[in-house]
């Protein structure tokens, strides 16, 4: 009985991570790591938010002699949506300006992979049904699609 309460105990302590992979939304890309990042910063331009920074995480890995597979990450918002949140919850501004990460796997495909707003802000005094998390979801939907060439 012990042991068995033992495996529960750790197999349970396990479940957050699992749950935590629903959190993450991953569009499959039709062009490399370079490329997709380029449709999606121009996507995110057109869309009339502000490129805070794209950081090249394996540039950064090279300047220090590890190798990296291709990976980017998109820092981006639009003030007029992400100010509502924080309105509401003044820790939002802990997730914003959004991110959107840009990948290549194992296997050599190219991923975009952000996290689902409202689940961002879950353990925050946000409203599941706020309207800026629809824009925001559909913002990234929309804005990840067109950088994965869909």
């Amino acid at each position: 009985m012990k042991r068995f309460l033992v495996a529960a105990a750790i197999t349970l302590a396990g479940l957050p991570a699992l749950a935590s992979n629903d959190d993450i939304v991953k569009v499959k890309s039709s062009g490399d790591v370079a490329t997709t990042m380029d449709r999606l910063e121009a996507a995110v331009t057109g869309a009339g938010a502000n490129v805070f920074a794209r950081v090249d995480h394996a540039a950064g890995a090279a300047s220090v002699d590890m190798d990296l597979a291709p990976t980017q990450l998109l820092i981006f918002g639009n003030p007029k949506i992400g100010t509502q949140a924080m309105q509401d919850d003044p820790v939002a501004g802990l997730f914003l300006p959004m991110k959107v990460l840009v990948y290549q796997d194992g296997a050599g495909q190219t991923w975009l992979a952000y996290e689902d707003p409202k689940e961002m802000f879950d353990d925050l005094s946000i409203s599941d049904d706020a309207e800026y998390l629809k824009m925001m979801s559909g913002a990234l939907g929309k804005l990840t699609g067109k950088a994965a060439g869909q």
